[in-house]
């Protein structure tokens, strides 16, 4: 090992040694990590011109790089690009050398010269190096893209589709839960981004969910709300819908009874069953020893005219201070449905999806008061025998 590796080796370790974290500047830690990060960028890049990586077997010098260095493909392409270009940018270099700028952002630097192509040339490295002083990594990023744009529109255009084709969307099952993965083309994300934050915010003052968790609900919401206004292509000439299998004991949570199932077996709780069957297509199928003997005809808990009905009086859903449209609410039965509830006008009320899974599977209680009807959280929940007169409890 050189001795230069052999002092650098050393001196880390007695900094890490001797030095109290609490007395070290973060700022001027950052400008040597980023001086380190730049003469590392430049040695792999030497190590690659001298073939270092095909002497090892590696086909390509970001294998090589991943390999023997422990790195993602993109850091060690990153490195790579940046070693390559900084030497054809002396002024990014060494402001980057004396700490008036950043890696990160002689990395934008480098990446925007290294797509630039023919035009490199064109790159006003004293230009960058300002910007880099006074905009953040995000920015650069942006200013970086308007700039390939103005100066290679063709490569920006083949670029642009490059990244299309990059598309995925991956839908999986894991531990119970389903798993989303996927890169969307920045025309598809933003519009779905937009969907999405239409309906994350906070419905009212009781609404403790996360942003993360807002989102997941509202991206819920947006594919019921697809699915129920039957605009989607048929499959097999059925609208798509999910199917869920129960038992009148299942139907009623009964102790002991077998778990419902959403279609490929997955169980689900007696409560979200009793939720989905306030506005469910319900069909009966009679079983002996297993067999299915009858089936009868598919008919809703709600029919179409309640459900106009039920828009009809109301503007939007019930939740105390939601503001969501009616028509993204669905049908809820007072008193359960699942329960013997009957599925008149007077026991429904129009409730959102954040709000309907509230009452069934997050203990809320509507009950009546009046001519109106309040939502009663959890914590102060009415036992089942106290009914008050004027008051009556949800099942």
């Amino acid at each position: 090992m050189p001795i230069e590796l052999e002092d650098l080796k050393a001196a880390v370790g007695d900094f890490e040694r001797d030095v109290d974290d609490g007395d070290v500047d973060p700022v001027e830690l950052r400008q040597l990590i980023d001086r380190l990060e730049a003469k590392f960028s430049r040695v792999v890049r030497r190590a690659t011109e001298r073939g270092d990586h095909l002497l090892r077997g590696h086909c390509s010098a970001v294998s090589w790089l991943m390999n023997t260095c422990t790195m993602s493909q993109s850091s060690a392409s990153d490195r790579l690009c940046v070693g390559k270009h900084l030497e054809s940018m002396p002024k990014v270099a060494q402001a980057l050398s004396f700490g008036e700028i950043g890696y990160q952002s002689a990395s934008v630097i480098c990446h925007l010269r290294d797509r630039l192509g023919q035009q490199r040339d064109e790159l006003d490295e004293e230009q960058w190096i300002r910007y880099a002083r006074e905009h953040s990594i995000k920015n650069m990023n942006a200013l970086s893209d308007h700039m390939r744009y103005v100066l290679d529109p063709d490569g920006f255009d083949r670029d642009t589709e490059q990244n299309y084709e990059e598309r995925f969307l991956d839908v999986s099952e894991m531990n119970g839960m389903y798993h989303l993965t996927g890169v969307i083309d920045p025309e598809g994300g933003a519009v779905l981004k937009s969907a999405v934050d239409a309906l994350a915010k906070k419905l009212d003052q009781d609404d403790g969910r996360t942003s993360k968790q807002r989102r997941a609900d509202a991206s819920t919401e947006i594919v019921y709300h697809a699915v129920e206004a039957g605009t989607l292509p048929r499959r097999n000439g059925v609208r798509p819908h999910i199917t869920v299998t129960t038992t009148l004991e299942g139907l009623k949570g009964e102790v002991g009874a077998a778990a419902s199932e959403l279609q490929g077996g997955k169980p689900i709780s007696s409560k979200t069953v009793q939720r989905l069957a306030c506005d469910g297509t319900l069909c009966r199928v009679l079983k002996a020893d297993s067999v299915v003997v009858d089936v009868g005809r598919a008919t809703r808990s709600v029919s179409p005219a309640q459900w106009r009905g039920l828009k009809a009086r109301h503007r939007s859903c019930s939740g105390p201070g939601c503001d969501r449209p009616v028509n993204w609410t669905s049908p809820h039965h007072i008193e359960f449905w699942s329960h013997g509830g009957e599925s008149n006008l007077r026991n429904m009320l129009p409730l959102c999806y954040y709000h309907h899974r509230l009452v069934h599977e997050g203990g809320w209680q509507v009950v009546r008061a009046g001519e109106g009807v309040k939502f009663i959280p959890p914590d102060r929940v009415i036992a089942r025998r106290a009914r008050g007169p004027g008051m009556r409890r949800a099942a």
